[in-house]
């Protein structure tokens, strides 16, 4: 048990590593975050606007300005966690491959990957919470904070799975970033009038974005939407957990010794 425990520490220990070595996504969390949040507070005109939530079958009227700033937080919450996940999983899969043959458990190479991103969803999740707390005083701030770490965790299976599919650095990138755009927009009723409508449930972003949306204007705790964003990140995690054993599995032939480096070819 004890080892089962060292092995896992380790593990952590190099994920957490990692993350602090990306440098882009710290500059991201630093400095991408209040400034998007504060053009869409300079910008967004603060006029009403009417939408049902659907977490609570009411119609609200709120401030559009700070309507938008939800959104906004979602939206930079989800491209950071699912950006810095799919940068860890893609960049550390060759030196895991190598722990792997070497008979180090793959699982502990996968919960570490999770407990790391725990941590950091949970970090972000509290710095974006409070960035728009700067602006507007949400009514919930506890549950705004609660809905963009379900956000950010669902976002972070995304980023596993894509790291342990894909074989190109770009390709990810460029999936993460539309993904999250287009769920924002259809999840936010300024650019989407029609969000409230039968299908947007089924995105990643609907859960949080409803519990955050009731955090920010009603007294409201939408329990079954708290669960949506985990939803989505057990579902990606079993299937980025697949794609991680075939990639890092050994597809040598068993029984089948490897040639001497210093011996010719016949």
């Amino acid at each position: 048990m004890n080892g089962t425990w060292r092995r896992l520490g380790t593990a952590v220990g190099f994920a957490l590593l990692e993350h602090a070595r990306n440098r882009f996504a710290l500059v991201l969390v630093l400095f991408y975050i209040p400034l998007w949040l504060s053009l869409e507070s300079w910008f967004v005109a603060r006029k009403p606007a009417s939408f049902m939530l659907r977490a609570t079958g009411r119609t609200l009227t709120v401030d559009g300005n700070h309507l938008t700033m939800i959104s906004g937080a979602v939206n930079t919450v989800t491209l950071i966690v699912g950006f810095m996940m799919f940068m860890t999983t893609f960049k550390s899969l060759a030196f895991d491959r190598r722990l792997a043959f070497a008979g180090y458990p793959r699982v502990h190479l996968l919960v570490a990957k999770v407990a790391a991103m725990t941590l950091a969803a949970a970090l972000i999740a509290a710095y974006a919470t409070a960035v728009v707390h700067c602006y507007w005083a949400p009514v919930r701030p506890g549950l705004l904070t609660a809905g963009l770490f379900t956000a950010a965790v669902a976002y972070g299976g995304i980023g596993i799975l894509l790291g342990s599919f894909l074989r190109n650095e770009l390709e990810g990138m460029f999936l993460i970033i539309m993904i999250s755009l287009l769920d924002t927009m259809l999840q936010n009723p300024i650019s989407n009038p029609e969000a409230s409508k039968d299908g947007v449930h089924l995105l990643p972003e609907y859960g949080p974005t409803q519990v955050s949306m009731a955090a920010g204007f009603t007294h409201a705790v939408p329990y079954r939407q708290l669960l949506l964003g985990p939803a989505w990140f057990a579902a990606m995690w079993l299937l980025g957990t697949a794609a991680f054993h075939l990639r890092t599995r050994d597809h040598r032939p068993r029984g089948r010794t490897p040639r001497p480096a210093g011996r010719a070819l016949d």
